[in-house]
């Protein structure tokens, strides 16, 4: 398969390359590095990746933008981050990427854990991983032609402990190659409209 991974170059992206390059042909893109450059808040740039890339049989998306802060300390431009970044961003992925994509393709896209169990500072993220995990499960009864999307909703992960642990008490890490088990079995099997949570 043609697999178009964006956010290639972070922890997880990294993690779903490795797991799946040995049997795909993956695209690597990123905001600034990787084959292909987008910005997933712009819906321009969204259509001139696609435009760039060609058709194709699986998206991941492994990025997306939200603010942590106490919400005591959040604006109207704060949550806009997110819900313009992380949600709307895998929304028009899939919404301009409908498309390009080959019969019977397959988008995946990223929430996390935070809104089933919240964290301080994490009420943005919390709302816009919902809203992701909601999206996915109404939009895959509507798709035409075979094609399937789900999200995958991890932990925190154990390479980024050294960052977030203070957020994340009494949490399980998991690893990145764990996560990106999900990812593959996602692109790789035949659900759609599922949440597969990892940790």
């Amino acid at each position: 398969m043609k697999i178009l991974l964006i956010g290639a170059n972070g922890t997880l992206g990294s993690a779903i390359d490795r797991e799946l390059s040995a049997r795909h042909e993956i695209v690597c893109i990123g905001r600034k590095s990787g084959d292909f450059q987008v910005d997933i808040s712009n819906s321009a740039s969204i259509r001139a990746l696609f435009e760039q890339t060609g058709h194709f049989d699986a998206l991941i998306c492994a990025a997306g933008n939200v603010k942590f802060a106490a919400l005591s300390d959040m604006g109207e431009e704060d949550f806009a981050l997110g819900l313009q970044d992380k949600l709307m961003g895998q929304v028009n992925l899939l919404q301009i990427g409908r498309e390009f994509a080959n019969d019977g393709a397959s988008f995946t896209f990223t929430s996390g854990v935070i809104n089933r169990e919240p964290i301080r500072t994490g009420s943005s993220a919390a709302m816009v991983n919902a809203a992701v995990d909601g999206f996915v499960k109404a939009a895959a009864i509507e798709l035409p032609r075979g094609l399937r999307v789900n999200s995958v909703s991890p932990t925190v992960l154990i390479e980024a402990m050294d960052k977030y642990a203070p957020y994340f008490r009494g949490f399980k890490p998991v690893a990145a190659a764990e996560a990106a088990l999900a990812y593959a079995k996602s692109v790789e099997g035949l659900q759609t409209g599922q949440t597969y949570q990892v940790g």
